[in-house]
């Protein structure tokens, strides 16, 4: 038998580690030695939730199953474990400091079998030292930390490059992240995320129901919000009638400034706006208000939106995160031919420059709502296994399927941006693995303010937007 027993304080109340250590999935964002774990028994995890985590042992991965034993509310929890030649038993006990904060108590008993046993001796080492790695690295994920990282130089360089960073945009740039944690609370926030029906959209809105917000998904198709909306509330748990849905096309103007409308008359106060809803075709088309389809669904939709939802997301203190793509860096901002109507038209390239238009327009808005207390930011969630990137690059997808990251490490950084105290002042950046990076290295693709600032006045004039009396 090997025996762990580590102890750790961390500056949160015992009520708030308890409940970030219930859904045990979470381990995957706190133990190094972890690589993925799912909740796999749906709803709120209880006695007899049962999760899988894969962990890298004796160098190749294995899928361990953990299932909870017995819970006391807010001051232990049991588990036992059993996998290939291992099986343990866990205790993670919680209590309240005397001086504030919580102190958490590790125990666990390991035994081995078949050829693991032989190696026992050897083994005991190896397990005290994970044991401890995972001990720190969930107190750090339980540590509020008040400052964004701050891009090296190294990486900088690499952006620079761009095929330096091009390994950054797989898994690899995501598992190496220092803090992956999600560990704070969002109750009576309002959360709304388009395109939430599959892939990172609806990967973004598990984190969020799961961090407590209450969360709108937008999509077009009523059948696949209504399994989008079981599927949140598997992953989160909680109550399902903190999440709702919300049906419209955003290609269509007038749906989505309904949409605007519906829910700011629902949600006087909106915290959170991810505007992740995106598609890439084939063939140039325009839609019946006359833009090229994917300029309207990347670039007018989310303008639209946000504009319509301005009031409440003033009035919250409010945060925009837009979804970007790594394909801007290869594409300028064409004012002169936005709906691909004077050249020659390339899915790649529509889709590229109208990321690179939101971008622009993000940072335009931080520059005139920015004293108005709200946060735009823009993101790319590097190359990620989605429906989207199938349908749309399979010949990527056949090429770099074993290196793109999941859709929960495409989700990261969107969930940081709209839920950390530490991007609390972040104010119109470009983010990565939730590091600024910059927004151009190609020459002629950097956008001026004075470039942003004529899209945004053709964006209102033709989307038909009025003018807000803030800002």
């Amino acid at each position: 038998m090997i025996r762990l027993h580590e102890t750790v304080r961390v500056a949160r109340s015992a009520a708030d580690c308890y409940r970030y250590l219930l859904d045990f999935s979470t381990c995957e964002q706190w133990d190094p030695g972890v690589y993925r774990a799912a909740k796999i028994t749906p709803g709120t995890p209880a006695v007899g939730s049962e999760f899988d985590v894969t962990v890298s042992l004796f160098g190749r991965r294995s899928t361990l199953r953990y299932r909870i034993t017995a819970l006391e509310a807010d001051t232990r929890i049991e588990l036992e474990m059993h996998g290939n030649g291992i099986r343990s038993t866990e205790t993670i006990a919680i209590s309240s400091g005397a001086s504030g904060g919580a102190e958490i108590d590790y125990r666990a008993d390991f035994q081995l079998s078949g050829v693991l046993r032989l190696s026992q001796t050897v083994a005991r080492p190896l397990f005290k030292r994970v044991g401890r790695k995972a001990v720190a690295g969930l107190a750090d994920a339980l540590t509020i930390k008040s400052e964004p990282p701050r891009q090296s130089w190294p990486s900088y360089a690499a952006d620079r490059s761009m095929i330096l960073a091009a390994p950054t945009f797989t898994e690899r740039g995501y598992l190496a992240l220092d803090d992956k944690s999600h560990s704070e609370f969002m109750d009576d926030r309002v959360v709304v995320v388009t395109g939430a029906t599959s892939g990172i959209g609806e990967a973004i809105a598990c984190e969020y129901a799961r961090l407590g917000a209450t969360v709108v998904l937008v999509g077009r198709d009523a059948d696949k919000l209504a399994a989008s909306r079981q599927a949140v509330h598997d992953f989160a748990g909680g109550d399902i009638a903190r999440i709702h849905t919300e049906q419209a096309d955003l290609v269509d103007v007038a749906q989505t400034r309904a949409l605007g409308e519906r829910l700011a008359a629902q949600f006087p106060h909106i915290d959170v706006l991810v505007n992740n809803a995106g598609a890439m075709f084939d063939t140039h088309a325009l839609t019946d208000d006359g833009f090229e389809r994917t300029l309207a669904i990347n670039l007018v939709a989310p303008f639209v939106l946000t504009e319509t939802l301005m009031g409440t997301l003033i009035a919250a203190g409010g945060r925009v995160v837009n979804m970007s793509s790594g394909g801007m860096y290869l594409q300028p901002l064409v004012l002169g031919d936005l709906n691909f109507e004077k050249s020659s038209y390339s899915a790649n390239n529509a889709y590229a420059r109208a990321k690179r238009g939101l971008v622009a327009v993000t940072r335009h808005w931080a520059r005139r709502y920015g004293d108005a207390g709200v946060q735009f930011n823009a993101m790319h969630p590097g190359w990620a296994a989605t429906p989207g990137v199938t349908k749309s690059l399979p010949g990527f997808d056949k090429v770099m399927g074993r290196f793109l990251r999941d859709a929960r490490m495409g989700a990261d950084t969107a969930v940081w941006l709209g839920a950390a105290e530490a991007a609390k002042h972040c104010q119109g950046e470009f983010f990565l693995d939730r590091t600024p990076h910059p927004t151009a290295v190609l020459p002629n693709t950097q956008v001026r303010p004075s470039d942003a600032q004529a899209l945004y006045g053709w964006l209102r004039n033709e989307s038909d937007i009025p003018v807000h009396g803030f800002g």
